[in-house]
């Protein structure tokens, strides 16, 4: 019987990637964190065969031991913009395979620098699943695979309020204001700043017209790497617009220093989490992601678009992030090194995760000449 161990699994998004192992393989997990409350709180919600394991990621001692005695880690403990490559460094040193669900492109750069090192000791490390990241990639390696070449891709993200995390998520929201960052825009890097170039798109209901903003996520730099593109573009928004707003008010009316202040953070990020728990009852909180991809089919002119809609962000962060935690523990996914989703996982085989979980995606296809016809 596998083992899994959960890195931060007490969490919401932690705890709902481990309702996908249980449902989808016949592993045990063990979750951790630092609290024996919420490590209690965590077991209750999952069933008796859960276990909980008190680990602090500062002890190394007790993170070798940890990561020694499982056959998969799922590291989940973010914000990621504080994490550095520290645990998958130690499953490599101790053979064991790894997935994460970082959204943090210096932490993507860190971990994509140890794939030598994963390769040469036989672990697979696949990063930044889970949703948005994880099954936007996907997304966006079917759209290339329906087109005879492909030119540029853009993923755009709509969440409900909260999206139903917790306080941690809207931390990693506000620490990505702070910056500007390179986007591979018409075949060069070039410097984006967050939240700027507002655009209305249509995603499936209950999100119709939504408005989308640019936003650094690590699909931005994995993508370009993977498939020869000229553009790779990401946006995000929020439902209702008001919080987008909001900030937008955040990103480009306070003084950098402030908005950089670990306190500034915090309160920003406890602040829109008491406003959406109740706005949360009204817009929900699922996600939606398009991914348009543009090039060409049979000489022409052509748009690939994909939609993928779940009611509940975290749970389709468990779908992303379990999907592939299941065919790493079945077996059905072996490459030493260390990749993104879309550089290891089949379009054939993404479906069928989907399918085995009630979902699927909806896809449009234009084709047209040149001119227009």
């Amino acid at each position: 019987m596998k083992r899994v161990l959960i890195i931060g699994g007490c969490g919401r998004i932690g705890s709902q990637i481990a309702r996908d192992i249980l449902a989808h393989t016949e592993a045990t997990v063990t979750v951790t964190g630092r609290s024996a409350q919420s490590g209690t709180a965590a077991c209750q919600r999952l069933g008796q065969t859960v276990q909980f394991q008190w680990l602090d990621l500062a002890n190394q001692t007790e993170v070798t031991e940890a990561i020694a005695a499982a056959d998969l880690v799922v590291h989940t403990a973010g914000p990621f913009h504080y994490r550095d490559g520290r645990v998958l460094q130690t499953c490599i040193q101790q053979g064991v395979n790894y997935l994460d669900v970082s959204d943090e492109r210096t932490f993507t750069q860190k971990v994509l620098a140890l794939r030598a090192q994963a390769a040469a000791a036989g672990v697979t490390a696949v990063i930044n699943t889970g949703v948005f990241p994880g099954i936007s990639n996907s997304l966006a390696r079917q759209g290339i695979e329906a087109l005879d070449q492909a030119d540029s891709v853009q993923l755009s993200y709509v969440v409900g309020g909260s999206g139903g995390a917790g306080v941690t998520v809207m931390r990693t929201t506000f620490i990505g204001l702070q910056h500007a960052f390179k986007a591979w825009v018409q075949g060069t890097w070039q410097w984006v700043k967050p939240y700027t170039a507002r655009e209305h798109l249509t995603f499936p209901s209950p999100y119709g017209q939504a408005a989308v903003y640019w936003y650094d996520m690590p699909e931005g730099i994995t993508l370009p790497e993977t498939f020869a593109l000229n553009s790779v573009v990401t946006k995000f928004g929020v439902v209702p617009d008001f919080y987008n707003y909001a900030t937008w008010a955040m990103a480009h009316g306070l003084p950098s220093r402030v908005l950089r202040s670990p306190k500034t953070v915090e309160f920003l990020a406890r602040v829109s989490h008491f406003m959406t728990g109740i706005s949360d009852r009204f817009s929900g909180t699922g996600v939606a992601i398009r991914c348009d991809v543009r090039g060409q089919m049979s000489g022409q002119v052509a748009h690939h678009i994909s939609y993928f809609q779940h009611p509940s962000t975290t749970r389709a962060v468990g779908v992303g992030a379990g999907s592939l935690a299941q065919l790493l523990l079945t077996g059905q996914l072996q490459r030493p090194g260390v990749h993104a989703v879309e550089q290891i996982l089949p379009t054939d085989q993404f479906i069928k995760l989907l399918a085995a979980r009630q979902l699927q995606v909806q896809t449009e296809l234009t084709v047209a000449t040149a001119e227009g016809t």
